[in-house]
C-alpha cells in the first residue's frame, strides 16, 4: 500500500489506514509487533489467530498522537482526549482577512478572490487537516500577491477560532515597507534618436515608483508596442532585470532595448500560387509604400485578410526591404472554403411569408471575385438573381457590383413581372469596419411588365415599361454601432435621374433623404427617432410606372398598416402610392433581462399626390415589440396596430426581421 503525503505531512483520513514500512535499520531498533499465534491440536507449526476488527488499534511508533475513539462523539471526544470535535468531524467555517489596509488594492483583492482555496470552499463543512492546508496555501498566496506590488517583506501569519458559533480561519497580514525603485534604466533606447521620449513615457516605469509586477508587465508590454509604432520593426525588447537591496528597500531595474533603425514601408511579397498576391494587397492596405512603418497598421492589414472570408489564417513578417531605409512584408496566407450556403426566413403583414436561399463562390474570379445565385420564394414574391460581385476593388471596401434579376412581385398596389439589369459602385460600411462616410453610383435597366387600375374606373389594367436610371447614395454615419446604435446619428440621401418609355419617353428625378437619432435616457434604456422625406419631380403620378412611385405603411415604415397600403386609394380600395412621402417614429428601446428587451413605438407618415411632401393627414401606428440581442444583432418581433385606420386596414400586424426597424 502506498502513502499519500500532501504539501504539510501525511493526512489521516478516518476511512483509510496508511502503514510505514521502516528500514532495515530502523525495523531492528524498533521491531513490528508480531501477532500472536496458536498451535492447533495435531499440528507442528504455529498459525496465525484471526485479527478481530473490533479490537483498538496499536499504536504507530513515532507517531506522537494517539488514535481518536471513533465510537465517541464529537462532543466527548473533545472531553475524553483533549482533541476539538472539529478533528473527529466536519463542520463549516468562514475565514477574514486583516492586517491589509493600504496594501489591500482592489486588484489584489480580485486575485485573491479568483485563486483562493478559502474562498472556493468558503461555507462547506471541513475538517482540521483541510482547514490547515487551506490556510497555509492562501497565506503563501497573499505573501506572493504582496510581493507583487511591491512588498517584499510581507508575512501572514494564520489562526483558526471561533467567531458567532462558527469556526473562523483568520489571515493575518503585515505586508511591511513598500519597496520603491532607486534606479530605472532604459539600456539602449538612446539610438531611438528623438523616438526616445516617446519609448520612455511608453514604458512608464521610473525611478521613485514602486516595485509593482503589474506595472513593470504592463509597461514592458506597451513599450513594445510602441516602438513598433513609432517605425522600428527589427526592435528588441529584453526582459527587464530586477534586483531588490532588502536593507535599503529598494531595487534597480535594467531594460535592454535594441531599436534597431527606424524604417519605411517597401512592397509587399507572396509565395507563388498564394490567395492573393502583392498588389490586391497592397489595395486592401491602409498604408503606402514609403510611409512611416507602424506595427498597428500591420494588425489592420493582418484584420483585413481574415475578413475576407478566404483566409483562414495569415503571417505577416517584416523583413529587410531593397534598401536600408526600407522594410517589406512577407505574407503567406492559409486559405478558407471559398463556398457559402445560406437561408433567411421572414413574415411582414401585407409581405406575407418570404423565404431566401443562396449559393457564393467567393473567389471564382480572383481576386476576391464572387459568384452569388439567389432564389426568393414567398407568397408574394418570387426571385431568380445572378450576382457578380468583386470586393476591394483597387480600394479597402470599395465593392463592384453587377447583376441581372428576374422577379415577380404582388403587392395590394400593383402586380409587376421584371426583367433587370444593374451595376454598382460603392463604398460600404461593414460590421468589422464601420465608416463615417459611405457612398455609391450606379446604373440600371429595367423591363417591367405591370398591372394596375385605371383611377377613375377601377378597371384593371397592363402596361410595359422601358426604364434607365442612374442612382446615387450620399450617408454619413455617427452611430457607435451598425446594427445596433445606442447613441449618435445617421443621415443619407439618394438621388436617381430616371428615363421612362411606354407609349412615350419622358423623364423625372427620384430624391429621398433620411435622418435617424439615437440617445441613451437611462441605463439600459434608448430613445431612437427617425424621420424620412421624398419627392418625385418632372412627372405626373399616373405616367410613372407603379413600381417606381412611393409607398408607406409596414415594419420598416409605418408599423401596425400592411405593407405599402398607407396613401391614396383606387375605387377598389388598394393603394395607388403617390410622388411624395413623410414618415416619422419614435422608439424607446429598453433593455429587459437578459439579453431580451423591449420595444414600445409610435410611428406616423403618409403619401401624397403632389411633388412635394406634406405634414397633413397622417397615418399613425403604435405597437410593442420584443428584441433578443444576439452576438450577431438584434432579432425583432414587432406587433403594431393603426391608431387611425383607412378602410381595410387590419387591425394588427406583426413583422419579424433581423436588426433594429432604424
Amino acid at each position: 500500500m502506498k502513502c499519500g503525503f500532501g504539501r504539510h505531512g501525511a493526512v489521516l483520513g478516518a476511512a483509510s489506514l496508511c502503514v510505514v514500512l521502516a528500514s532495515p535499520a530502523r525495523a531492528q531498533s524498533t521491531p513490528e509487533p508480531q501477532a500472536e499465534t496458536a498451535i492447533p491440536p495435531g499440528s507442528g507449526a504455529p498459525q496465525p489467530v484471526p485479527l478481530d476488527p473490533d479490537a483498538p488499534l496499536a499504536p504507530l511508533p513515532g507517531l506522537g498522537v494517539d488514535w481518536p475513539d471513533l465510537s465517541l462523539a464529537p462532543e466527548e471526544v473533545t472531553a475524553d482526549t483533549g482533541q476539538t470535535s472539529e478533528i473527529a468531524s466536519e463542520m463549516r467555517y468562514g475565514f477574514a482577512i486583516e492586517g491589509l489596509d493600504a496594501a489591500a488594492t482592489p486588484l489584489l483583492r480580485q486575485r485573491f478572490d479568483e485563486l483562493s482555496t478559502l474562498k472556493a470552499h468558503d461555507g462547506d463543512p471541513a475538517n482540521a487537516a483541510q482547514l490547515d492546508r487551506r490556510a497555509r496555501e492562501d497565506a503563501e498566496l497573499l505573501t506572493t500577491l504582496l510581493r507583487g506590488q511591491g512588498y517584499y517583506d510581507a508575512q501572514v501569519t494564520t489562526g483558526i477560532g471561533r467567531r458567532d458559533g462558527k469556526l473562523l480561519v483568520t489571515l493575518t497580514a503585515d505586508p511591511g515597507a513598500l519597496y520603491h525603485f532607486a534606479d530605472v534604466t532604459l539600456d539602449g533606447v538612446l539610438a531611438a534618436g528623438g523616438k526616445a521620449d516617446a519609448l520612455r513615457y511608453a514604458f512608464g516605469v521610473k525611478t521613485g515608483d514602486a516595485v509593482d509586477a503589474d506595472a513593470i508587465a504592463t509597461g514592458t508590454a506597451d513599450l513594445r508596442t510602441a516602438i513598433g509604432h513609432e517605425g522600428f520593426p527589427f526592435a528588441q525588447v529584453d526582459e527587464p532585470a530586477i534586483v531588490v537591496d532588502h536593507a535599503t528597500r529598494t531595487a534597480t531595474l535594467d531594460l535592454s532595448v535594441i531599436p534597431g533603425g527606424a524604417r519605411r514601408f517597401g512592397v509587399i511579397t507572396t509565395p507563388e500560387g498564394s490567395i492573393f498576391d502583392g498588389r490586391h494587397i497592397q489595395d486592401i492596405a491602409r498604408f503606402d509604400p514609403g510611409d512611416r512603418y507602424d506595427a498597428t497598421d500591420v494588425d489592420d492589414l493582418h484584420r483585413a485578410l481574415i475578413q475576407t472570408g478566404l483566409v483562414s489564417s495569415a503571417d505577416i513578417k517584416p523583413v529587410q526591404g531593397s534598401t536600408p531605409d526600407t522594410v517589406d512584408l512577407a505574407i503567406t496566407m492559409a486559405p478558407a472554403p471559398p463556398r457559402t450556403i445560406a437561408g433567411e426566413l421572414g413574415y411582414g403583414t401585407g409581405e406575407g411569408v418570404r423565404a431566401e436561399a443562396s449559393w457564393t463562390h467567393r473567389n471564382l474570379f480572383p481576386p476576391e471575385g464572387a459568384l452569388t445565385l439567389r432564389g426568393v420564394l414567398g407568397t408574394r414574391e418570387q426571385l431568380g438573381n445572378i450576382v457578380l460581385r468583386r470586393n476591394n476593388f483597387h480600394a479597402r471596401d470599395r465593392v463592384l457590383t453587377a447583376q441581372v434579376a428576374l422577379a415577380h412581385t404582388e403587392r395590394n398596389a400593383y402586380d409587376a413581372r421584371t426583367f433587370s439589369l444593374s451595376g454598382t459602385l460603392e463604398r460600404q460600411s461593414t460590421i468589422f469596419y464601420q465608416k463615417a462616410w459611405t457612398w455609391s453610383v450606379g446604373a440600371e435597366l429595367v423591363a417591367t411588365d405591370e398591372r394596375d387600375v385605371i383611377l377613375s374606373t377601377g378597371a384593371p389594367r397592363r402596361r410595359t415599361y422601358f426604364i434607365g436610371a442612374l442612382p446615387g447614395t450620399l450617408g454619413y454615419d455617427g452611430s457607435d454601432d451598425l446594427l445596433n446604435p445606442t447613441r449618435g446619428f445617421r443621415v443619407s440621401g439618394r438621388l436617381s435621374p430616371e428615363l421612362s418609355l411606354s407609349g412615350q419617353a419622358f423623364g423625372y428625378a427620384r430624391t429621398q433623404v433620411d435622418a435617424s437619432a439615437y440617445q441613451p435616457v437611462s441605463d439600459g434604456v434608448v430613445l431612437a427617432g427617425r424621420v424620412r422625406l421624398g419627392t418625385i419631380v418632372g412627372a405626373p403620378r399616373d405616367a410613372i410606372a407603379p413600381s417606381r412611385r412611393f409607398y408607406a405603411g409596414g415594419g420598416g415604415s409605418v408599423r401596425g398598416y400592411g405593407y405599402q397600403d398607407i396613401g391614396p386609394r383606387d375605387p377598389n380600395n388598394d393603394p395607388i402610392g403617390g410622388r411624395s412621402l413623410t414618415e416619422f417614429s419614435i422608439e424607446a428601446r429598453v433593455k429587459a433581462f437578459g439579453n431580451f428587451g423591449v420595444v414600445p413605438f409610435l410611428d406616423a407618415g403618409n403619401i401624397y399626390t403632389s411633388p412635394l411632401p406634406k405634414f397633413s393627414h397622417l397615418r399613425f401606428g403604435t405597437g410593442l415589440g420584443v428584441r433578443y440581442y444576439s452576438s450577431f444583432g438584434p432579432i425583432r418581433v414587432d406587433v403594431g396596430t393603426p391608431i387611425n385606420p383607412q378602410k381595410g386596414d387590419p387591425r394588427i400586424a406583426v413583422y419579424v426581421s433581423l436588426g433594429q426597424a432604424f
